[in-house]
């Protein structure tokens, strides 16, 4: 029995002639996230991509938990191979799945029949197997309407397939298919959720965090990074860039009129982003405002911040959502969890790799000049 991964891309089927870039690119990002888990053979036939171990010290457990959070995948699910033809599928049918037939009340057969020289429709297939697992298994009836088990066989090229019920992966597009962007990351929960539904989009994240010692904590840039761990499940590796934004802010605080002194700041904050994002060669800035939350995210006031990014564009994929929807989100959704500034809880540690790049004195400012950047730069990376 060839046991292996079955994935179902979501948005790439319906590409036209320019599908391949996305294919190639679903593979390559899930060859990279396999690599540091063991050796594994990726193929993509048919609008579907099968994962197989290529020796025994691979493990496919945890491939089906890595694979399960790349941008691309619509769902996934454990599988096993057989030849083509009805007696050796029913046969794997009842090894493969007998111990969820044993444990369900009812069940019924759906057939995918993808080669069509196979002499058996897609009725007759799962007409006979249906049969043939009603006798093997007597106190599973069957269900066509509201079954229990759906036992799931596909007839494809290469090989026949039996599966249970597909899982929901993350779906969306493959990371990297729809250009970089600067993901302005903060402490809070609204900038990582933007970036993460950014991501899904195939965007590849760039993320900068403004650190303003002492007046924002060590703890708070560490609670950054922590969250862009969390991310990389998701989005693959990331280039952390840490700005020291104390003295720009200083130097604010003291030059500009109060009233005006958060809308200054954040046009700053863009602006500097926007200098990184022309260095990466990214086309948007995104950013996690939220329409009305506060009071520096009034629609005034966000057309006053952006103003500046005119060679970028500025985007905030959750602009429309209030905070509640924010954390519901965050919370309950099955591919994404985060963690609030304010609570306690531990951030999961992922196997990818997070470079951590600390821009020092990235920007200077005084009053009479405007900020200009400095080439000096400390790169640490971290393994994880």
């Amino acid at each position: 029995m060839n046991d292996l991964l079955l994935c179902k891309p979501g948005e790439i089927f319906l590409k036209g002639l320019n599908k391949h870039y996305f294919e190639e690119r679903l593979v390559a990002n899930v060859k990279r996230r396999l690599k540091p888990i063991g050796h594994f053979r990726v193929t993509y036939l048919q609008s579907a991509l099968y994962i197989e171990a290529a020796d025994d010290a691979a493990d496919l457990d945890a491939a089906y938990d890595a694979v399960r959070k790349v941008f691309g995948i619509a769902t996934i699910t454990r599988a096993a191979a057989c030849e083509k033809d009805k007696d050796a599928i029913t046969a794997l049918a009842k090894s493969y799945l007998h111990d969820a037939m044993m444990a369900a009340r009812s069940f019924k057969v759906e057939t995918k029949r993808s080669d069509k020289r196979f002499p058996m429709t897609s009725i007759e297939l799962s007409q006979y197997v249906g049969g043939e697992l009603a006798e093997a298994f007597p106190n599973t009836v069957v269900d066509v309407h509201d079954p229990e088990l759906t036992v799931r066989l596909e007839v494809r090229e290469q090989a026949a397939y039996v599966h249970a019920q597909a899982v929901e992966a993350a779906g969306g597009m493959p990371v990297g298919c729809n250009g970089a962007a600067v993901t302005l990351l903060s402490g809070g929960i609204d900038s990582p959720v933007s970036s993460y539904m950014i991501a899904k989009r195939g965007v590849r994240l760039i993320p900068v965090h403004f650190f303003s010692f002492p007046y924002t904590s060590e703890l708070a840039k560490e609670k950054v990074i922590s969250l862009a761990k969390e991310l990389t499940a998701y989005t693959g590796r990331m280039t952390l860039q840490i700005v020291p934004f104390t003295h720009i802010q200083e130097e604010i605080r003291r030059a500009c009129p109060e009233e005006y002194f958060t809308l200054i700041m954040r046009r700053f904050m863009m602006r500097i982003a926007e200098d990184i994002a022309a260095h990466n060669e990214c086309k948007a800035i995104v950013t996690g405002e939220n329409l009305g939350q506060v009071a520096s995210q009034t629609m005034e006031a966000m057309a006053c911040t952006s103003a500046w990014a005119s060679r970028t564009a500025w985007t905030s994929s959750v602009m429309g959502m209030g905070e509640s929807w924010m954390l519901n989100f965050s919370s309950s959704s099955p591919s994404l969890h985060m963690v609030d500034q304010k609570s306690n809880g531990r951030v999961a540690i992922c196997r990818m790799r997070v470079c951590l790049k600390v821009l020092t004195t990235l920007h200077t400012a005084k009053k009479s000049q405007t900020p200009r950047s400095n080439s000096g730069s400390v790169r640490r990376q971290l393994v994880i």
